[in-house]
C-alpha cells in the first residue's frame, strides 16, 4: 500500500496512513472557520484504523464542542491541526495540512459554502499575481 506521513508542526506529533480515503471537503462552516483560523478545513475522510501513530501520540488534545457533532485535535505543544475519531466514531478524520505528502484524493467539494467567510472572495478576485505569491 501507498503511504503518506504527517505531522504536526513541531514535530512532536508524527504519523502514517495509507493514501485510501473516502472523501475529502472544503467545509466553510463557521466552527471550521474557528476551529482552523482560516477560511475553511480541508479535511479528508479514511476508516479508523487507518492510522499508525509513530510519535507523540501522548501529546493530542482533543475538544469536541458542545451539542454539536464537531470536534477538533491538535498538538498540545504547537497547536497544529491532527488526526482524530468522528464522534459517530465511523469515520477516521484527517486535516489535510498535516499531511507531508499528497494525498490520492482531490477536494471533492466546497461544504456550507453559503457561511464562507466575508472575505474570501475578495482574496478569490485579487490581482492575480497576489493570489499565487510565494
Amino acid at each position: 500500500m501507498d503511504k503518506i506521513l504527517g505531522e504536526c508542526l513541531c514535530g512532536n506529533v508524527k504519523f502514517e496512513v495509507e493514501n485510501e480515503f473516502d472523501k475529502f471537503h472544503l467545509c466553510h462552516c463557521k466552527q471550521c472557520q474557528r476551529a482552523t483560523g482560516s477560511a475553511h478545513a480541508s479535511n479528508l475522510f479514511t476508516r479508523v484504523d487507518n492510522i499508525n501513530w509513530l510519535a507523540g501520540a501522548d501529546s493530542i488534545k482533543r475538544y469536541d464542542v458542545p451539542n454539536r457533532m464537531i470536534s477538533n485535535a491538535f498538538c498540545s505543544e504547537c497547536g497544529s491541526g491532527l488526526p482524530y475519531l468522528s464522534l459517530s466514531g465511523k469515520a477516521l478524520i484527517i486535516p489535510a495540512g498535516c499531511l507531508n505528502g499528497k494525498p490520492k484524493l482531490s477536494p471533492q467539494n466546497n461544504i456550507f459554502w453559503s457561511q464562507r467567510a466575508e472575505w474570501y472572495d475578495a482574496a478569490l478576485l485579487a490581482n492575480p499575481v497576489a493570489k499565487f505569491a510565494d
